[in-house]
């Protein structure tokens, strides 16, 4: 049977991924000689074959080998090129200071800047209750740690110990998007800015839907996860949530995940999701990205908007053809109107209550490169009726 195998690796990485300690780079596929057991710090170890990675990628994973040696971490030592380093606490201790400098918190935990020896930038998040159980650490090393993709995080690392799961990621200069949307003393970004940002959320929400071994589906995207490199190169963080798709399977049923206001109907209802769940949520998110406010809140930008619900708003205006009056005043009408009304439209569809009525992110890349032209969506029942809640 084609999925035992492959069921086999999967529990060789969870297992061992447990109390792994030190560093070497075995390569992608590469078959393990007797010197090259895979120990764990219960000195259990196994033999054998682990494969990772995309469709079409060549990663390597970094495990442990039962050497006597003290390491001195850097990003080429502890990557050995493209791999995912089992670093030891006391390391990332050092290279975070005692974990001094936090870049944020939020319900799983809290971020820390740190510097390796090579004097390279990492950022070192430590998981907080209920994360620290496994089941949201692995679903990150397991989703983000096999991949490469440049509008995706990337996973340098990880410390897993009884009391600790901490991650290591690249450091994002200019830290998350809702920062500079929705925050007064953060740079604005511009709407060329913006519209790039769009597209690369996009370009790596339709690799991961599309492109690898399994569909993964991110389950919670938000601007707080999207962050942005030191050229605003968009970035998709946070898998904790992130759920499994074999490629033989169209949909999976699974508890309610992810954040109000970004939800899709389906996960109301109960019913099985599909990567069309990501689809929906990247839609309101496009929303707040041209208007650089949050869709939940309340603010009369006209007289006659008075407390509409802005996502009604936007389907309403693109029938009227007035959709430069949604875009972020703080760009004082710099912006490329026709962009604006595809990125509306593209908007418009992803929320569509029905899911089969939502593009794919791959139909969504085409449409924001301009190769495929959209109609003007239909208003989606469901928001329209919170619409007249909001307004009530």
């Amino acid at each position: 049977m084609p999925l035992f195998p492959s069921l086999c690796r999967f529990l060789l990485f969870l297992y061992i991924l447990q109390d792994c300690a030190a560093t070497d780079t075995i390569a992608s596929g590469q078959a393990l000689v007797d010197s090259d057991k895979l120990v764990s710090s219960n000195g259990k170890y196994a033999l054998g074959f682990f494969q990772t990675g995309s469709k079409s990628s060549n990663n390597t994973l970094n495990w442990c080998r039962n050497k006597r040696k003290r390491y001195n971490f850097t990003l080429e030592t502890a990557q050995g090129g493209s791999g995912i380093v089992p670093f030891r606490y006391t390391d990332l201790q050092h290279a975070t200071r005692n974990f001094t400098e936090k870049l944020g918190e939020g319900g799983f935990g809290s971020v820390f800047k740190g510097v390796l020896a090579d004097s390279t930038t990492i950022a070192v998040k430590r998981l907080a209750g209920a994360y620290q159980r496994g089941k949201q650490f692995r679903a990150e090393v397991t989703s983000i740690g096999l991949t490469q993709h440049i509008n995706l995080i990337k996973l340098i690392g990880f410390c897993s110990r009884s009391d600790s799961k901490l991650l290591v990621y690249e450091y994002m200069p200019h830290r998350s998007l809702d920062i500079h949307l929705f925050s007064g003393d953060a740079e604005i970004l511009n709407w060329n800015t913006r519209y790039q940002v769009a597209l690369g959320i996009a370009r790596g929400l339709a690799y991961l839907h599309e492109s690898c071994r399994d569909c993964i589906i991110h389950c919670d995207v938000k601007p707080q996860n999207i962050l942005l490199d030191e050229s605003f190169i968009p970035k998709i963080a946070d898998f904790g949530m992130a759920k499994f798709l074999g490629r033989e399977f169209s949909r999976a049923l699974t508890t309610i995940r992810g954040t109000i206001g970004y939800l899709a109907p389906e996960w109301i209802s109960g019913g099985a999701i599909t990567p069309k769940v990501d689809v929906y949520s990247y839609g309101m998110l496009l929303l707040e990205i041209v208007s650089g406010r949050k869709n939940t809140h309340r603010e009369c930008t006209t007289a006659g908007d008075d407390d509409t619900y802005f996502p009604v708003q936007v389907a309403s205006k693109l029938l009227l053809g007035d959709i430069g009056s949604l875009v972020d005043h703080k760009l004082h009408g710099d912006v490329n109107l026709n962009e604006d009304e595809r990125v509306c439209k593209v908007a418009c569809w992803c929320i569509q209550d029905n899911e089969l009525n939502r593009p794919t992110m791959g139909e969504v890349v085409q449409v924001l490169e301009g190769l495929i032209e959209l109609d003007i969506p239909p208003m989606p029942r469901l928001l329209q009726a919170i619409g007249g809640s909001h307004s009530a």
